[in-house]
């Protein structure tokens, strides 16, 4: 039987995206994302929960969230899970951490401006279709 490992996730940026080298020039771009959770418990009072998450995305991806993405911003993405296993240098105790790995991001909310990039510029008019300027050609 196959196995499925996706995860999606909605959250808040914890700090600034720190973008990193490894291996031979590959690129990494590692993120905090905050998610929280509400409900209402048995005695009806309003409660709420946050879950922290690391999140890693590689390549032109990670390129991009470098360049747009601050701490606060809200962030949809989806992944996969991954267990990264090493053995600490000091104890030489064995360890693991779950971490997602990105393949698609989507920036929720917020404008050009708030992200200190500027507004794209409008087309100009010269740029735009003229109506009635068509020609109609046959084709044999």
């Amino acid at each position: 039987m196959s196995s499925l490992n996706r995860v999606t996730l909605i959250g808040n940026l914890t700090r600034d995206p720190e973008l990193r080298t490894v291996g031979q020039g590959a690129q990494v771009c590692d993120l905090g994302l905050a998610i929280n959770r509400s409900w209402t418990d048995s005695d009806g009072q309003k409660r709420e929960e946050t879950t922290f998450v690391e999140i890693a995305f590689w390549g032109k991806t990670a390129d991009n969230i470098l360049r747009f993405l601050k701490k606060g911003r809200s962030v949809y993405v989806e992944g996969r899970l991954q267990l990264d296993t090493w053995q600490d240098s000091q104890t030489g105790q064995d360890r693991s951490k779950l971490k997602i790995v990105g393949e698609r991001i989507q920036f929720l909310g917020g404008n050009a401006q708030e992200m200190d990039e500027p507004a794209p510029s409008q087309p100009s008019r010269s740029s735009q279709p003229q109506r009635g300027r068509y020609q109609q050609r046959r084709v044999a």
